[in-house]
């Protein structure tokens, strides 16, 4: 079912500025999957390395000559942001089509796009969702106008008169693009719709279960930016949100999906679109090998690993392998954050596991392939597996 949700989805039929390049004499029979934050750029800096892998990947003319996807975890932007930021970075042309956002597969989830649901995250999230093919959007910010009287924690922010019932629509689901600004604001007003059964101006009566469908995009703990130490991610957002839903209902909180990496659906999504591209150049022969370059052991390692086990596994699939490649510029530091989580373990008796409740705790899905300095070393690394110059 998911090849055919893929085949769906139409593939733009002008090149790039950012195109592979047509002059190649042998075809390449791989590509590359490469993380943003931590491994090309650490907040608004381009890594160093990050410039150099790309002179090796491109032609004379700025042209690529392996076809590459961007799949970041980000989600609080436009796919023609983003491009745009590595465009700068890397000094050579990014399209939009070579970008995948934590939230992009949600275009295959038609089933849900003509319903009226809740938006929340931040950035663009109105246009982002139209964008994947949504007809009805509500923002947590026009949910709490709608209703004043729920967003109570913030005193300054308290109605100073009451207000009728909103006449709104009932609400039919949630897609959680990404951490919000206000968390207190997006965890009452997210609770309250699911206790309502997307009705949050009505008294409780019975908890509905299962609640609403939610899509939760972007499952990271933890990203690296500008900081020494990495900063909180959705995945920490989502933590919470499950949290107060259990210990209010005694219940656990489901998904409909979880997307963004380490999940499957999003390293197939990217599989098709490398695929594309190398079609879009003439090239008969199918991308046989990817390699995912990430910094962070528990979304790209782990994703990686896992689509590479599904790959072993899978009859008809094109690419037969998915190597995974870890850099020591973001998340990860060599030696040092294993030896923290041995530590950690040691005093606790616990396991540290950093992914999400709903992916299992399986330590060999998060030992990389291979384990470089950075993401310059990874190029030259497939390079040399590929005896390609």
């Amino acid at each position: 079912m998911l090849a055919t949700l893929l085949a769906s989805i139409p593939v733009p039929s002008h090149p790039s500025l950012g195109a592979v390049t047509r002059e190649l004499r042998h075809p390449p029979a791989f590509g590359f999957l490469f993380d943003v934050d931590g491994v090309l750029v650490r907040g608004s800096q381009p890594v160093p390395a990050a410039r150099r892998a790309f002179q090796r990947l491109a032609d004379s003319g700025g042209r690529l000559r392996v076809p590459v996807v961007f799949l970041t975890n980000a989600g609080n932007c436009l796919r023609s942001a983003k491009a745009r930021e590595l465009s700068q970075a890397l000094g050579l042309q990014v399209s939009p089509e070579q970008v995948i956002l934590s939230h992009s597969p949600l275009q295959l989830f038609s089933q849900f796009h003509e319903r009226y649901m809740l938006v929340a995250g931040q950035g663009p999230m109105e246009e982002n969702a139209y964008n994947l093919g949504f007809k009805h959007v509500v923002t947590i910010e026009a949910l709490r106008k709608a209703y004043p009287l729920l967003d109570m924690v913030d005193l300054s922010r308290r109605p100073k008169q009451l207000f009728p019932n909103s006449s709104q629509k009932n609400l039919a689901g949630v897609i959680l693009f990404g951490e919000p600004v206000r968390w207190e604001t997006s965890l009452q007003l997210i609770t309250d719709v699911l206790l309502s059964n997307g009705n949050p101006g009505a008294e409780l009566q019975e908890v509905p279960y299962p609640h609403l469908p939610i899509l939760a995009c972007n499952m990271d703990l933890l990203w690296m930016a500008e900081a020494k130490m990495p900063r909180f991610g959705h995945g920490t957002f989502l933590l919470c949100l499950e949290s107060i839903y259990k210990k209010v209902t005694g219940r656990e909180l489901k998904y409909e999906a979880l997307i963004g990496k380490p999940s499957p659906v999003t390293y197939h999504y990217a599989q098709y679109l490398i695929q594309q591209q190398a079609e879009k150049q003439g090239w008969k022969a199918p991308i046989q090998r990817l390699y995912a370059v990430g910094d962070n052991p528990m979304s790209d390692i782990y994703g990686a690993n896992l689509y590479n086990n599904y790959l072993k596994s899978a009859r008809h699939s094109q690419a037969q392998s998915c190597e995974s490649i870890l850099v020591c510029t973001g998340v990860y530091r060599h030696g040092e954050n294993r030896e923290t989580e041995r530590r950690t373990e040691a005093q606790t008796g616990e396991t540290v596991f950093h992914g999400h409740r709903d992916f299992c705790c399986d330590p060999s899905l998060l030992e990389a392939s291979h384990i470089v300095q950075d993401v310059d070393d990874a190029v030259q690394l497939a390079f040399k597996k590929e005896n390609w110059s």
